[in-house]
């Protein structure tokens, strides 16, 4: 058998191999995306199916309008409220636990557990701890002394009550992160610090942070795209109220394809948001990639 015969073989298993992979990705990946592009440019009847052709009516429609644009400023204060505090929280949890003290495992089970609840059974817990009368926060509260807080009613409280939610939802996977990239970082360094007569703060800022920094650069870029693609929480607790205090982008697109039947629009605003999400990352992968130090 010749070399080019055998090379020949080699791609066609290959192929064979990526095959169901491609199959997948063709059916819930690429077929959307195309979909999606070719329903932004028609409107559809309230059946859902496409109309008439309006080119970029549908885009120009989204930024005439001012829901858009405060769903994405519901949309940027969610991801202000959610990620630095979870990531904050998260590297606050793995610096605590790293050692191997006795029972630390027991705590880092503990804090890894999140990971493994859906929105959904994490919403439902928490649409109980947020229950104005009989949860748990404004029991606590009233021990305290302090009146009840609608949590979830109450437009100046509803969308700080989801971000809380979804920073404890989120902690599992920054924490379980961290915690591997603390692991990843030689003993030996750490060892030559004390040496130095290095204390723990400074331990912590001219060491830890700086070798953490490619595993804080990849939590903020994933957690960034994360809370813009928020939705089965804000769904469950809220619905987008009070008065659309946590109308989140992709919430909106939810409610103006499936309530209103506008596939179009929602299409049109599904595309201007993957734009957004686009730009945001070539801005963190431009600026901020420059302050990762590799070892």
């Amino acid at each position: 058998m010749s070399l080019r015969t055998e090379k020949w073989k080699e791609a066609v298993w290959a192929y064979f191999f990526l095959l169901p992979s491609a199959v997948l990705f063709s059916i819930f990946l690429f077929y959307p995306m195309i979909r999606s592009v070719y329903l932004s440019f028609h409107l559809t009847n309230p059946r859902g199916k496409v109309a008439m052709f309006v080119g970029l009516e549908n885009f120009i429609d989204i930024f005439r309008t001012d829901a858009f644009f405060e769903s994405l400023k519901v949309t940027a204060l969610f991801m202000l409220y959610t990620v630095p505090t979870g990531i904050a929280l998260s590297l606050l949890l793995a610096v605590l636990t790293h050692n191997k003290l006795r029972g630390m495992r027991a705590f880092q089970w503990v804090f890894s557990m999140p990971i493994v609840i859906s929105v959904a059974t994490g919403s439902a817990i928490w649409l109980l701890l947020f229950h104005p009368s009989v949860g748990m926060l404004n029991y606590f509260l009233s021990v305290a002394g302090i009146e009840p807080i609608r949590w979830l009613s109450d437009p100046r409280w509803a969308l700080f009550s989801v971000s809380l939610m979804t920073i404890w939802m989120n902690t599992g996977f920054s924490y379980i992160v961290l915690l591997g990239g603390l692991k990843g970082i030689s003993a030996e360094i750490y060892e030559s610090a004390t040496i130095d007569g290095a204390s723990a703060w400074r331990t912590l800022r001219s060491i830890t942070l700086p070798l953490l920094s490619p595993t804080f650069f990849f939590l903020s870029v994933v957690s960034m795209i994360g809370s813009f693609q928020a939705f089965g929480q804000v769904h469950i607790l809220t619905k987008g109220g009070p008065t659309h205090a946590t109308d989140v982008v992709v919430y909106s697109i939810y409610q103006e394809a499936f309530v209103n039947f506008q596939f179009g629009t929602a299409s049109a605003k599904a595309l201007v948001l993957f734009a957004i999400l686009l730009l945001l990352t070539l801005i963190q992968f431009r600026f901020a990639e420059k302050k990762v130090h590799y070892q």
